[in-house]
């Protein structure tokens, strides 16, 4: 444990009202050492969390939290927050099962007043929370921190237009630690921020408006802009203006001596409306391991505080991830026409692999999943393969794009989904439970799911010749099965599931990763004396519906099993049955699906304990259909 007086006498943001300003930097210094050795322990995100030290300290010492609503982007850059907002003895329970979320979560914290996981939805939840207070005729500060990225999706500057048209106070504060609008260029930068956030220039400027509303509308026009162009010009605010925001920055968001004044200034202001402060930070600051990364370890596993060096799986079989990436790369030296397609998100894809050997084919469009899709079906309009690499839950995202621009057109976007299923430490904002209901629901589609790695490479070779219409392919977070990978010309016929095995009471139809659970259940039915046939599915839509009415009547219970929610590959098999009246004959059918909850995070394994998918649950499925109560037959 780190050496953090300083840092132990604050259990709350009162405590750190105590603390002289002289004391902030000690405080810093400690609460990243803090940090650094929680998240060397517990695996997660790090270097957002490093970059906003200093920021999250001048929030908590100026605002009055959790009264004033501070609201976190993304929510992984708050782990500094949870250290000074009453969480900090649970802090090295990130991620765990029943500890601490990554990110910001209501029900974990008063101080978390909105949960965030997914990007860009703190300037449209604070504005939301602003409206509620102008109505209840409060007088709270509410405070958005957006970056990371953030800023690159459509929905912050739709929450930036629609708050820039009203008088509703909110300060959002852009932290901007990639890719400066306006770099800081010393001191004089420095000096503006302070003096344009200042009751004397603000006064200053509504004075020249007063005498300039004296003057007839063209006069009066030339000398607003004049105004508005020379504070964009000094710093950089334009863009922002022109949104209806009064534009504060840049300032150097590790220096107190910046960030106190500043943002004291915009609290203390009278002015009517959004205020944008644009903080210049650092990610991974303070930590050099951090710092001299690519990545600026944003995800790390448990590492070494030392040496920074990271613990390295011990599994033996490579990624989904990889093999998708390994396995696209294999073809675009082929096919010239393959293009990928990620939204922000190319080593948590794969598309980094991919775009080593093929950059000028490899288009990374930032947090804007909506733009990626309709992106991608503007190059299969032109004969490309698009294939849109995109976690499922971020797919979500983009539905209407998949449907209205993809689908209806039956354009061939080829959408590979990775964190398929329930994804362990990141939880339920980042488990993939729902894309086959969402996707297997449309018209034209085409939805398969991998039951391993080999099967994952049959379904890209599979994708990269479908030209005809859209089609989706999903897979896990995580290793495979360590099985031998098929070449990229082995495909799959279109709507044709595989038999595993054969018995002759049950069936089990699995859909993705739980086939392996089913093999393990049919060994322990099969001491039980009940023999099993195994059908890897392998597509949602369409179904194979020669052999599931096969297997419906030729077998006592069918049952289907998925990784997904209510809604998907399981209600499509009992519509196919019911269509062709094989209930009407005595089938036994079960549906084994997600839970009607969200499941919070923890390892996989005991995720799929809690969602009652692992073999265990598949073989007392199986008993509680076959056998009534007490042990007597029920079917014949």
């Amino acid at each position: 444990m780190p050496h953090t007086p300083l840092l132990d006498k604050i259990k709350n943001p009162q405590d750190l009202k105590k603390l002289q300003i002289s004391e902030l930097k000690t405080l810093a210094d400690e609460l990243r050492l803090e940090l650094i050795d929680a998240v060397s322990v517990t695996g997660g995100h790090l270097g957002a969390g490093l970059g906003v030290v200093e920021l999250t300290i001048a929030l908590h010492y100026l605002f009055d939290t959790p009264k004033d609503r501070l609201v976190w982007d993304v929510g992984h850059q708050a782990y500094p927050h949870k250290i000074l907002t009453e969480r900090r003895d649970r802090i090295r329970t990130l991620r765990k099962g029943g500890g601490l979320s990554g990110f910001t979560k209501r029900s974990e914290s008063i101080y978390d007043p909105f949960g965030a996981a997914h990007s860009s939805t703190s300037i449209s939840a604070s504005l939301g929370m602003a409206v509620a207070r102008d109505l209840d005729d409060r007088n709270n500060n509410v405070i958005a921190v957006i970056g990371d990225g953030a800023m690159s999706a459509g929905m912050a500057y739709e929450a930036m237009n629609n708050a820039g048209s009203m008088k509703s106070r909110l300060i959002v504060i852009l932290n901007d630690n990639d890719m400066s609008i306006a770099p800081p260029v010393g001191a004089m930068r420095s000096y503006l921020a302070k003096l344009l956030s200042g009751k004397t220039y603000i006064g200053f400027r509504g004075f020249l408006k007063k005498i300039a509303s004296l003057f007839p509308r063209s006069i009066k026009t030339r000398a607003a802009r004049f105004e508005e162009y020379f504070r964009g010009l000094a710093v950089g605010g334009t863009l922002f203006d022109e949104l209806g925001f009064y534009y504060v920055g840049t300032i150097n968001g590790h220096d107190f001596d910046q960030l106190i004044p500043v943002l004291k200034n915009v609290r203390d202001s009278s002015h009517k409306g959004p205020f944008l402060v644009h903080a210049i930070t650092q990610k991974g600051k303070g930590y050099k391991p951090a710092e001299s990364s690519d990545d600026k370890y944003h995800g790390v596993n448990k590492f070494d505080v030392i040496t920074g060096a990271q613990v390295k799986s011990t599994a033996n079989t490579p990624t989904y991830t990889k093999v998708y990436g390994d396995t696209l790369a294999k073809h675009a030296e082929i096919d010239s026409k393959i293009i990928a397609i990620t939204g922000a998100m190319p080593s948590g894809t794969g598309v980094d692999i991919f775009s080593k050997k093929f950059p000028k084919r490899t288009f990374d469009v930032g947090i804007a999943e909506q733009h990626a899709v309709t992106f991608a079906a503007g190059l299969a309009t032109e004969g490309y393969k698009p294939f849109a690499t995109i976690y499922s839950t971020f797919l979500q995202r983009a539905y209407d794009q998949v449907v209205h621009d993809v689908a209806i057109q039956n354009l061939p976007v080829r959408f590979a989904i990775d964190r398929a299923g329930l994804v362990g430490a990141d939880g339920p904002t980042h488990a993939g439970s729902f894309d086959i209901t969402y996707l297997a629901t449309l018209p034209n589609f085409i939805v398969m799911a991998a039951s391993d790695e080999a099967e994952l490479v049959r379904m890209i070779n599979t994708a990269v010749t479908i030209n005809d219409r859209p089609c989706a392919f999903r897979y896990p977070r995580g290793n495979g099965y360590g099985v031998e990978l098929p070449s990229i010309k082995e495909t799959i016929e279109i709507g044709k599931a595989r038999i595993i095995q054969e018995g002759k009471q049950i069936c089990l139809l699995s859909l993705g990763t739980r086939l392996e659970e089913c093999k393990i259940a049919a060994s322990e039915l099969k001491n039980k004396g009940i023999t099993t046939t195994i059908i890897d599915a392998r597509f949602a839509k369409p179904l194979d519906k020669e052999l599931i009415l096969k297997s419906a009547n030729t077998h006592e219970v069918l049952i289907t099993i998925e990784e997904g929610s209510i809604g998907g590959f399981g209600s499509h098999v009992a519509n196919l049955l019911a269509e062709n009246g094989i209930f009407d004959k005595g089938l036994k059918f079960r549906s084994m699906i997600l839970p009607d909850v969200f499941i919070d995070q923890d390892t996989p394994e005991k995720m799929y304990d809690v969602a009652g998918l692992n073999a265990k649950h598949i073989s007392q499925k199986v008993l509680e259909v076959f056998f009534s109560k007490d042990g007597i037959r029920v079917i014949k």
